[in-house]
């Protein structure tokens, strides 16, 4: 059957919404709202540390991301609460002819903790990808973040030529700002190769973590030894790390790395790399 045009053309856009909250009750962080929209879920709640931390994976069925995409994410920690949130694979934005847009808002609340440890996220060149982070901290809540984007398919021969990634994040406490950045890369632009820019590099990451470590951790997480360009600043109450690289599973072996030394020392627990990472 021949289809007519304007229906053979058409193609449709996914909007997900996913909302989730944990509470503490007793010795133990539980999930207690778990609401889905469309193609965003959550496997089953997992303990591998002790009934202390409750890890969530986000899937996202599709696979992919494409024009016309709209998801959505929120969560919230309450107090006493401790979730460790991640995914099970690289999230990929595919090249379009319009905007593809994901928001996340994250909360949480005074003596609560939150772990924000995704895979990869890959933008295919002409992409239009535009991101939206807002984390709001409320006391002494803790926070560990990272975010790792790859531009293009470098072992595909694709460098980022066409299309944009933006990305907003703005991390505040108790309405405050501690953290307030705005990003946009441009495919083919200068900055690319640039070694003011990205030197070359279709890797970069970023790790934020609440709280302030002594000079002699601060050298230790320095000399890790890993095929990328990176470095940490220690602001008043935030832990910066950033890195370039050429592969994205180097960006995130060195996050793996500066986790398992700073968590002990800023939340007090041994790092254990959940399963799904080594999928």
């Amino acid at each position: 059957m021949n289809l007519p045009a304007a229906t053979a053309l058409f193609t449709p856009s996914w909007h997900a919404e996913l909302e989730l909250a944990y509470a503490r009750f007793g010795a133990s962080t539980r999930p207690v709202l778990r609401r889905h929209l469309g193609p965003l879920r959550v496997q089953k709640h997992l303990y591998a540390e002790g009934p202390e931390v409750c890890q969530h994976i986000i899937v996202h069925p599709p696979g992919g991301i494409a024009g016309g995409d709209r998801l959505a994410i929120r969560a919230r920690v309450d107090s006493g609460a401790w979730a460790q949130l991640t995914s099970p694979g690289a999230a990929k934005w595919y090249r379009a002819n319009g905007p593809a847009g994901q928001t996340l808002d994250l909360q949480v609340a005074a003596g609560a903790t939150l772990e924000w440890l995704p895979q990869e996220t890959i933008v295919f060149s002409a992409a239009q990808a535009e991101l939206t982070t807002r984390i709001d901290l409320q006391g002494d809540a803790r926070l560990f973040y990272w975010d790792i984007v790859a531009l293009g398919r470098p072992a595909s021969g694709e460098r980022f030529e066409l299309g944009y990634v933006q990305a907003h994040l703005d991390i505040r406490r108790d309405g405050r700002p501690l953290w307030h950045e705005r990003q946009r890369i441009t495919g083919g632009d200068g900055l690319l190769d640039s070694p003011i820019g990205l030197d070359g590099q279709p890797v970069f990451a970023t790790l934020l973590v609440t709280g302030e470590i002594d000079s002699q951790l601060l050298e230790r997480c320095r000399a890790l030894e890993h095929p990328v360009r990176g470095d940490l600043s220690q602001l008043p109450g935030l832990l910066v790390a950033r890195c370039l690289a050429s592969e994205a599973l180097l960006a995130r072996a060195w996050l793996i790395d500066l986790w398992r030394l700073l968590r002990p020392a800023l939340l007090g627990r041994e790092a254990l790399p959940p399963r799904i990472w080594n999928t």
